[in-house]
């Protein structure tokens, strides 16, 4: 590997200037290993040692193409194609593929991006992108450069080992002097290296502070320049701290926040080797005025587990290819949510980073692994985002749902809109905003960009799509609730759940149980009466929403039977198994009556408004009709009815008149009475308090008179379109039991005379 040439005199400007385009391309992901450290003061993990290896491009004689012919290399994960002048800029078009480890298969031709821009000041390399390709062997590298414009000199491949396995308990080695050097990858011929990497040149030479020169040519987004803040440099030390956050002790006081620090992965937990990095960080001293949203990836095709692996390769990029000091990016977030400390110097401090050029001495850089202007970033990507960013900016009472004005430390122009600038105009900016909003690049790719607002909501609060789902007691009626007690009250938001502090349960403006922001219930009990129900959400900004209120009312007293049941025989079929009866009731609430369920001898539920029922009951079986009233609010009151149908047989009648006998087994017993003789008459006498003549009908079918008790009191036409046995046609009910007689007399109707009779039902 390269060494590293000190940065420590390189002043203010050197860390200014920093741009990466935030596009860190991703092929065929593999390999990598399962990295975690949360944010707990405690050492959790060590570092990982990573290899660099580098191959020349050989440039055609026309200056217009480069390439690298394909070749087997040693393991690497992540590449990208660098050159020796850190200003130029690559016109042209860079492609490469790659051999997957152990299988011999090639990739397809990738395309790596070259709108990165400028590169961290004093760097020793400019590059395109870098791309996490996964464990490969092999490269092949083409550069299809631009006609009238020159590829840029020192044309070569840098390919990262992230190293692999787990990380260790070791604590991290801090900001200590870098280790000797390793030698080039045997596996590629010393002709196509550089014999001196830029890094060990610049270091022969760089003089231990900056030249009036070197500041002279610094990048405009410096301290001289209209739009920076002052910054500080930490003091450097050779000695590992006691903390995983390596700068806890140095630079300016963190500032508290408006709201919570989510949980951070340090370094130690992607297994930096702080070695590789050895100088002290700068801190912004005017503060964070916003964020800028990066993302880092050419596919998602990545395994969460491999993001530690993937920022170790792009922090070896950024430090040993570009030649940076740090890695560009203050945090970093996979695709899981996941949130990782970037460049050190402590996360909750203004740390300078290098990430958005001409506007980092004003900002805090995120990015994202993963390509967005592909696929939609997945929720748990919008929410730490909005949560990482919402700790920051509150640590500087800046609003995430605001604009600021940022002075702008370089020309310019905007990806997502129209607008240019130049170096020290004022501009205006959301203060969560995309890296391409500042400067021309896609980063952090359009489908994300386009969640920017999403992001700024989760971020500033409040909570969103609050809404009361169900407020279950017992039952509800209309708008209202009803329970004796205990009310279970459930709600929904949009708003992701680790944004949110608390949930309160409301009853009548009042706190009545709290939840943590995952809930989505909770439960009261009520004093009786009538009450206004509500949940309040509160957001990690401390701001809150409120749902509409839910009207419950608690109480405990039971429904009446304002008629009892009672049963009477209607008409209908008569069976010996199933003889029609109606069985009425009423029942009513003080409150809200719910139903009428009848549990016996069958089980049937009513509503409200119901108060009767069609059913059949068994001939010479005494049965009692259960029935149960419930309120809204789970109070019963039950009551009840006994009877018992009987048929009586014709036979069983006192005669007047002519009547044959009829035999059938249509007929109740097989057998009934016919008669076409005027006044004929059947007398029945029994005790109940329903009746009901049955009878066989057809086209020709007369007429009878019916006497109850002596009194005349119906005239009944047995005439039927089709024939019928068995028909209860005529009822009478009373209000109690008693002995009662039911005559009937044949009217002798002209041209149909005749009638049949099957008997009379009665109830008791």
């Amino acid at each position: 590997m390269r060494s590293l040439r000190s940065r420590r005199g390189w002043g203010i400007g050197a860390v200014v200037a920093a741009g990466v385009s935030g596009v860190l391309i991703v092929q065929g992901v593999s390999g990598g290993g399962a990295d975690s450290a949360a944010d707990d003061g405690k050492p959790v993990s060590g570092p990982i040692a990573s290899e660099e290896y580098a191959a020349a491009l050989k440039v055609a004689a026309d200056g217009d193409s480069a390439t690298l012919a394909k070749r087997d290399t040693k393991p690497f994960s992540l590449l990208g194609v660098t050159w020796s002048d850190p200003s130029a800029r690559m016109a042209g078009k860079v492609e490469v593929r790659t051999r997957e480890a152990g299988t011999g298969t090639w990739s397809s031709w990738l395309e790596l991006g070259t709108d990165s821009g400028p590169g961290e000041e004093g760097a020793a390399r400019a590059g395109t992108e870098p791309a996490w390709v996964g464990a490969s062997d092999g490269v092949e590298v083409r550069v299809d450069g631009k006609e009238s414009a020159e590829l840029p000199e020192g044309l070569r491949v840098d390919m990262i080992d992230p190293g692999t396995g787990a990380v260790s308990d070791l604590e991290p080695a801090g900001y200590v002097a870098a280790a000797s050097t390793e030698s080039p990858d045997a596996t590629i011929t010393p002709d196509e290296l550089e014999t001196a990497s830029p890094t060990e040149t610049d270091s022969a030479s760089a003089p231990a502070s900056a030249s009036p020169s070197e500041s002279a040519s610094a990048s405009p987004d410096t301290s001289e320049s209209p739009s920076s803040a002052p910054v500080t440099t930490a003091p450097a030390t050779t000695s590992a701290p006691a903390s995983p956050d390596a700068s806890a002790s140095t630079g300016p006081t963190a500032p508290p926040s408006t709201a919570p620090k989510p949980p951070i992965t340090l370094r130690a937990g992607w297994g930096a080797d702080e070695s590789m990095s050895p100088e002290a960080p700068d801190y912004l001293t005017g503060g964070i005025k916003a964020v800028v949203v990066h993302h880092t990836a050419e596919t998602n095709d990545y395994t969460c587990d491999q993001s530690p692996a993937m920022i170790r390769a792009i922090y070896t990029y950024h430090v040993k290819s570009n030649g940076w000091k740090d890695i560009g990016y203050n945090f970093l977030v996979d695709k899981c949510g996941t949130i990782f400390e970037g460049r050190k110097g402590g996360v909750d401090k203004p740390v300078f980073g290098a990430h958005a050029y001409g506007f980092n001495s004003q900002t805090t850089g995120i990015s994202v692994l993963g390509n967005y202007n592909l696929v939609e970033p997945p929720t748990a990507v919008l929410t730490s985002v909005a949560r990482l960013a919402a700790w920051k900016l509150g640590q500087y009472g800046v609003d995430p749902a605001g604009t600021t004005t940022l002075t702008a430390g370089a020309a310019g122009t905007s990806e997502y809109n129209t607008r240019t600038w130049k170096t020290g105009d004022k501009l205006s900016f959301p203060t969560i905003h995309g890296h391409g909003d500042g400067y021309a690049t896609e980063c952090p790719g359009s489908k994300l960009h386009a969640q920017l607002a999403t992001i700024r909501s989760y971020a500033a609060g409040p909570v969103t799509g609050l809404a009361l789902n169900s407020v279950t007691g017992a039952g509800t009626s209309d708008t209202r609730t009803y329970t004796k007690s205990a009310t279970t009250v459930s709600w929904s938001a949009t708003t992701p759940a680790a944004l949110i502090t608390k949930y309160e349960l409301l009853v009548d403006g009042k706190v009545a149980a709290t939840t943590d922001g995952t809930a989505t219930s909770a439960q009261a009990n009520l004093a009786l009466g009538t009450h206004a129900v509500s949940v309040r959400a509160t957001h990690i900004s401390g701001q809150t929403a409120t749902t509409a209120t839910a009207t419950v009312v608690a109480e405990t007293t039971p429904p009446t039977f304002t008629t009892a049941p009672n049963l009477s025989l209607r008409a209908g079929t008569v069976e010996t198994t199933a003889v029609p009866v109606t069985l009425k009731w009423k029942a009513t609430d003080s409150a809200a009556l719910k139903e009428v369920r009848l549990t016996a001898p069958v089980a049937r539920t009513y509503g409200p408004t119901v108060v009767s029922a069609d059913l059949t009951a068994r001939s010479g079986a005494a049965t009692t009709w259960s029935m149960t009233a419930y309120d809204q609010a789970g109070n019963t009151r039950a009551a009840s009815v006994a009877g018992t149908p009987v048929i009586l047989q014709e036979t069983s009648a006192t005669r007047t008149g002519t009547w044959a006998t009829k035999s059938s087994t249509s007929y109740l017993g097989g057998k009934s009475y016919s008669s076409s003789a005027r006044n004929a008459s059947l007398t029945w006498t029994f005790t109940g308090r329903s009746a009901a003549l049955a009878v066989s009908r057809a086209s020709t079918s007369g007429q009878v008179n019916v006497f109850v008790d002596g009194v005349k009191v119906a005239t009944v036409d047995l005439k039927s379109a089709t024939t019928k046995y068995r028909d209860a046609i005529w009822t009478k009910t009373w209000s109690a039991s008693a002995k009662h007689t039911v005559k009937i007399v044949v009217v002798g109707t002209t041209g149909r005379p005749a009638v049949t009779t099957d008997g009379l039902v009665y109830l008791k």
